[in-house]
């Protein structure tokens, strides 16, 4: 399906004008940053704990092949299947084919920002294949058809009258009330008998841990550990960079994550999976499927620059520091990440050409990159995208580097530069006041999204000249 981050600053603007929107975003950043700060602070030495875990994860960018097949040896001597799929397509199409063969009826599936990513849901409906979100925040957007709001509570802004017109609409509520209460209790019970004749599940992994095999998800409303447990086939789906060293290290990334997504010291469900369960045990899948999906990441990590952008352990930090995210919210990203997450990691997975306007739509006051607990410089990486733009695109009918070297010789030369204002200040006048310069269709979207001051008739060095001779 195309990309709906072309139609970021439509929805950008519509977002700006939705008081509801507004309001969410005027307590939720701020209140996420206060629970943030506590949590951080409860470590004995935030700094040093921010520095180890930029360091595991600079490390595991330097030896993600390394780590991935140590990762997959030890998974496959636990029992587990890893598999490898190169595109979205491939891992989804997988999926539905492994569902057809143990005859599933229907799927229950946990948050996972990949499988979001790659379209599964839609994937699964495509063909004939009912699946159920049971987080609750993903299973509002998922009746209601819309991305995540915010990585933490992807409908937190949902109205309960919304929710309620849902719930009624797929008779997962008898009565209408608005009451969150009822609501939750609402979705509750109609996920849970979900879960009785459950033959598959598909789960997203937080961390799969290179040294001993195994997948770890972290969770609050325990429907992951119930995917987990109640069917006898589960599949777990991951991108390759969520892979980690050691248990020692994905310890401390736990820590660090929890604390940076909701304050948490760690959140109320931490689930460890090594292979599939033996024979004496009672809870756990007979058959542990690890989907690893590449989806373009081997061609990225191929670039020293842009594999930085693999080093993203999700946590959402970056949102609610970002001044654009906190004004327009998750929506007109059009795609599983927003806020400064989505800004470096779209653009690479879908394409410079269609994610323009994401990696634009910075101030790079690097606000995120302080607070990344992995340690990305998200504004080095979109001053590398623009400018790897500037170097395949055209503006205003000319090569963008020939337009900057006729500026940057105009600047160089004083009258040179004067002639110039003479000759384009009614251009420019018009173009502040109306949006665009007739004679410049090119530039008609440049001016259209920007409020510019009209020049004053004269300049300084004018009106010195004529006051001061």
């Amino acid at each position: 399906m195309p990309p709906r981050t072309l139609g970021f600053k439509a929805a950008a603007r519509r977002e700006l004008g939705n008081a509801v929107s507004q309001a969410f975003l005027s307590l939720l950043p701020p209140g996420f940053r206060a629970l943030r700060a506590i949590g951080m602070s409860s470590f004995p030495d935030p700094d040093a704990a921010v520095a180890y875990a930029r360091a595991i994860r600079a490390d595991v960018i330097a030896r993600m092949p390394e780590l991935l097949e140590q990762f997959e040896r030890r998974a496959t001597a636990l029992g587990a299947h890893v598999i490898w799929t190169r595109t979205a397509h491939e891992a989804n199409e997988f999926i539905l084919d492994l569902a057809r063969r143990r005859g599933a009826a229907y799927i229950t599936k946990s948050k996972s920002m990949i499988t979001e990513e790659t379209g599964l849901n839609e994937h699964l409906k495509d063909g004939g294949m009912e699946t159920f979100e049971t987080d609750l925040g993903e299973f509002i957007t998922q009746l209601l058809g819309r991305p995540p709001f915010h990585i933490v509570g992807p409908a937190i802004n949902v109205a309960p009258e919304e929710i309620r017109d849902a719930f009624m609409t797929r008779s997962v509520l008898q009565e209408p009330t608005t009451d969150p209460v009822r609501l939750g209790l609402a979705a509750r019970l109609f996920l849970r008998d979900r879960f009785r004749h459950l033959a598959m599940g598909v789960v997203g992994v937080n961390m799969a841990v290179a040294e001993t095999g195994t997948v770890i998800n972290v969770e609050n409303e325990g429907n992951i550990r119930m995917i987990k447990s109640s069917p006898p086939t589960v599949a777990a789906v991951m991108s390759p960079e969520k892979v980690v060293p050691t248990l020692s290290d994905a310890l401390h990334l736990l820590r660090v994550l929890s604390r940076n997504c909701t304050g948490q010291k760690i959140t109320s469900y931490v689930s460890f999976d090594s292979g599939p369960k033996r024979h004496s045990e009672i809870d756990g899948p007979e058959e542990l499927f690890i989907v690893i999906v590449d989806n373009g990441r081997a061609a990225i990590y191929q670039d020293p620059v842009w594999r930085e952008a693999l080093r993203c352990i999700r946590c959402g930090a970056c949102l609610n520091t970002c001044p654009v995210y906190t004004k327009i919210g998750g929506y007109p990203y059009g795609f599983a990440y927003s806020g400064p997450m989505g800004q470096v990691l779209n653009p690479l997975l879908l394409g410079l050409a269609t994610t323009k306007d994401l990696y634009q739509a910075c101030t790079l006051c690097g606000a995120c990159r302080e607070v990344c607990p992995a340690g990305i410089d998200h504004p080095a990486l979109l001053l590398s995208y623009r400018a790897r733009a500037v170097a395949d695109d055209r503006g205003l009918g000319l090569p963008k580097r020939i337009l900057a070297d006729l500026l940057s010789c105009a600047m160089s030369h004083p009258r040179l530069w004067d002639l110039g204002i003479k000759l384009g200040r009614p251009l420019l006048n018009r173009a502040a006041r109306d949006g665009y310069i007739p004679s410049l269709p090119a530039a008609q979207g440049w001016f259209a999204c920007r409020d510019l001051p009209a020049l004053p008739e004269k300049t300084f060095r004018e009106r010195w000249r004529k006051d001061h001779g």
